[in-house]
């Protein structure tokens, strides 16, 4: 991988594949960051779309001053030595939490829509992902990018189908409904930052590596294209469900159910779309956890996903929603340090001496190289 230059739609669908998933894609996740402060949600929403840019570019621009091949690297850097390591550990296990949530979306989908055990769509979902993450990192990539133009072009078509037609609904209830007792957070600002700080706990495994394998100026393109991509995505997902709040707010996968009301077979064409985006999103979780704990370990590496998927499975069973609604905040205030940690070292890094900036990270590397050089004469 080292060896190839990725384009700027690549790093975008990476960047897409990782956050979207079982959370986004199904609308448990918009509905209740979002849906819940109705008008409010919409303008978090924006806020959102900026963030997930800003902190994005900045993972890749690390990655690609570290040359990592790891979200470690990247890590120590932003935080330095002990709250690098606290970061680090978190973002760690929350690798693991998400995995477990994408297996229980999965038994959720199977459960709700095709009337099978729960059990059966997370036994599916873990062997997928345990399979693509033995292949190592260029089946991780190759399967995310892939599906994340059928998860937009599905998510776009839908959602203006379904305002267009609940025109009416969705303006009442963008002037009336205000429900933040029901939203993990009582802030819509709050709200944004924490979608925003678990996110990028979650893409960081995959971003950081992938940022040294590209120029800067790609880099930055991918970031915002990303970043667009997934707030507009959100945004439509949202109005989507506010627009059949009555109904769908009491489903485990509320935009299965939206696709369902017009018409079974594109309930189930996106029941599968759906279905494959839970899959990369798995995949990059479960490929960030193994390959920090493995060390390089090739024998421990497998072991590893082996592991991981047989205890994702059994902590799957406590439900999707249940674990939307406390792992994704309680991982998300613990985001936050890491969101601090970057935009500190963004800051003290513009005001270096030299102007050695974070956007040039080319002549930011000279310069360490020139010091080192200096330090062993």
């Amino acid at each position: 991988m080292k060896d190839t230059k990725l384009s700027t739609f690549y790093i975008a669908a990476v960047y897409i594949g990782t956050v979207v998933g079982a959370g986004f894609a199904s609308g448990q996740e918009v509905l209740q960051f979002f849906g819940h402060f109705g008008m409010y949600g919409i303008l978090g929403l924006f806020l959102t779309t900026g963030l997930l840019i800003f902190f994005g570019y900045l993972i890749l621009a690390f990655g690609k001053r570290r040359n990592a091949s790891s979200h470690l690297e990247v890590i120590q850097y932003a935080g330095g030595k002990w709250l690098g390591t606290v970061i680090d550990w978190v973002i760690t296990f929350f690798l693991l939490g998400g995995m477990i949530t994408m297996a229980a979306g999965a038994g959720a989908v199977f459960s709700e829509q095709f009337n099978l055990p729960f059990v059966l769509g997370s036994i599916f979902i873990i062997i997928a992902a345990v399979i693509t993450v033995l292949l190592g990192i260029n089946g991780v990539i190759t399967s995310i990018s892939f599906t994340v133009p059928l998860l937009i072009a599905s998510v776009f078509g839908l959602s203006i189908y379904t305002v267009v037609v609940n025109y009416n609904t969705l303006l009442s209830v963008l002037a009336g409904y205000y429900n933040p007792g029901a939203a993990p957070v009582s802030s819509w600002v709050f709200a944004a930052f924490l979608y925003t700080s678990y996110n990028i706990l979650l893409s960081v495994a995959i971003l950081a590596p992938m940022g040294s394998i590209s120029s800067s100026k790609i880099l930055l393109k991918g970031a915002v294209l990303g970043g667009i991509g997934l707030g507009t995505g959100a945004l439509a997902i949202t109005m989507a469900v506010l627009s059949t709040l009555g109904s769908s707010a009491a489903y485990e996968v509320p935009m299965v159910f939206v696709a369902s009301s017009i018409s079974p077979i594109i309930g189930i064409i996106y029941t599968l779309i759906l279905l494959m985006e839970i899959y990369t999103t798995a995949v990059s979780s479960l490929y960030g956890f193994t390959a920090r704990l493995s060390g390089g370990n090739k024998k421990v590496y497998r072991y590893i996903a082996l592991v991981s998927g047989l205890v994702a499975f059994v902590l799957a069973q406590f439900g999707f929603s249940n674990l939307v609604g406390t792992l994704y905040p309680a991982v998300g205030f613990a985001g936050l340090l890491l969101l601090g940690a970057l935009t500190y070292v963004f800051i003290k890094d513009k005001y270096r001496p030299r102007g050695e900036a974070l956007l040039h990270p080319e002549p930011a590397m000279k310069y360490v190289n020139k010091n080192r050089e200096n330090q062993e004469e």
